[in-house]
């Protein structure tokens, strides 16, 4: 009996052990399968998350910030097309001030002395017997000296406005002058769009900041006081006076060699012929070529090519009054994750005598962030191209470690264009030359 009891427990026991088995095996189906779990600061992160972003500033993204419309205009080049040298018809520059109210009524000044007088006293004693008054929009601090003979009222504030360095309108409504040390102005631009390109660069060089181009009716408005208005009057008036505007085209490039050394560049004096290598400047970094029509963009990288592969890491043109300066920003250009993004290209430059040569005379400079790089003194003629070679790529890494092969070099590519402006009589639209009459230009 004892024996029967015992061994019907066992088979209990047995019975139970399954279900509870079966049981387990039933739950462990239901629950999900994760194959792999991470934890980030105790959070549970999987495949059905949400993630957490922290919280930005409201600040213009970066692909907003970069947008321009003249982008289009200077990162690229038709080398298919280019013309060495471009003709246009001399147009009027005008600069026009703007917001500058109604008209002062018509009334005669005589016999007015201003001894050490800021500019709303003095006008409030020119105005004492006028309902006009004054109101200062933003303080004004020079003090003025002056005696007015015989003058009209619109011809006397003018002159005061002008030796206080101030602007003013007038409200009729109200009976107001009003008074600013800041002015906005509107510039009625060529028609050609090197020549805008041209200008915009003089001023943005002279340091003229939230410029608004019109691209449709070819006109700038910029704000700025009086000191503003001049360094935009002078770069108005210089471009007007001048005969020439220099432009370059560029293309630079990434190039790895295919072997465990440097690119051997006097390789090209075999491949290309003495002839057409016609100078070599060394520079602190690198040299530059000064090279015949028969090295372009094509030639270059089919030479290339035979020692080594290549990356087009930006394209553009810029442009410069005759004697002024500008730059090209290769990252403006380019991919935003290219180490040479902080890469600036400047150059001044002229056209014309040179020891009894017509020549461009140009000086190149390579910058970064960090400060200049190298720069080369480069005296061409129409028509020739520069080769700049021997620009470390490790120039431009910022760790201690990389990828990036020590034979890896920058290399430029620059063509420099020549725009002669005549006369509108003589020419109409833009024209480029080309044989006999680019010949007969260039013997002039």
């Amino acid at each position: 009996m004892a024996q029967n009891n015992i061994k019907n427990s066992i088979v209990l026991c047995t019975m139970i052990c399954s279900i509870f088995v079966a049981g387990c095996a039933n739950r462990q189906q239901n629950m999900p399968l994760y194959d792999t779990v991470t934890v980030v600061e105790n959070t549970v992160i999987d495949e059905n998350s949400v993630p957490i972003f922290p919280k930005k500033a409201a600040l213009t993204t970066d692909t907003a910030q970069r947008f321009a419309l003249d982008l289009p205009k200077r990162c690229t080049v038709d080398w298919n097309n280019q013309s060495v040298v471009t003709v246009v018809p001399e147009e009027k520059i005008e600069i026009v001030r703007l917001n500058t109210g109604d008209a002062l009524p018509d009334l005669k000044v005589s016999d007015y002395e201003f001894k050490k007088m800021y500019l709303k006293d003095a006008l409030e004693k020119l105005l004492d017997d006028t309902d006009i008054s004054v109101v200062e929009d933003q303080a004004t601090f020079e003090k003025i000296s002056g005696t007015i003979s015989t003058s009209s009222l619109t011809d006397a504030v003018e002159l005061m406005a002008k030796l206080g360095r101030v602007y003013y309108s007038y409200d009729a409504e109200f009976g107001e002058i009003h008074l600013t040390a800041n002015g906005k102005w509107m510039i009625k631009m060529p028609k050609d769009e090197t020549m805008i390109m041209a200008i915009l660069d003089a001023m943005r060089g002279a340091d003229v900041r939230n410029l608004l181009v019109n691209w449709q009716d070819k006109t700038v408005v910029f704000e700025g006081n009086y000191q503003t208005e001049r360094e935009v009057s002078k770069i108005i008036s210089d471009v007007s006076s001048k005969k020439y505007v220099l432009a370059w085209d560029i293309d630079v490039y990434r190039v790895y060699p295919k072997s465990d050394s440097a690119i051997v560049w006097m390789n090209m004096l075999p491949a290309f012929g003495e002839n057409n290598i016609r100078m070599s400047i060394p520079g602190v970094v690198g040299r530059t070529l000064v090279v015949s029509p028969e090295i372009n963009t094509k030639t270059l990288q089919e030479f290339i090519s035979q020692q080594a592969n290549m990356v087009l890491v930006s394209q553009g043109t810029f442009a410069i009054p005759n004697g002024w300066q500008s730059r090209f920003d290769i990252g403006q250009c380019g991919k935003e994750d290219r180490l040479e993004t902080d890469l600036i290209i400047g150059a001044t430059g002229k056209y014309g005598d040179y020891g009894g040569y017509k020549k461009i005379d140009a000086k190149i400079v390579l910058s970064t962030t960090n400060g200049e790089l190298t720069s080369f003194k480069v005296p061409s003629n129409v028509g020739d191209n520069y080769v700049i070679v021997g620009i470390p790529t490790h120039s431009f890494v910022t760790t201690p470690e990389t990828l990036i092969s020590p034979f890896a070099e920058l290399v430029v590519f620059m063509s420099p264009r020549l725009i002669s402006i005549v006369d509108a009589g003589t020419v109409k639209g833009n024209t480029p030359l080309s044989g006999d009459e680019l010949r007969e230009f260039l013997n002039q």
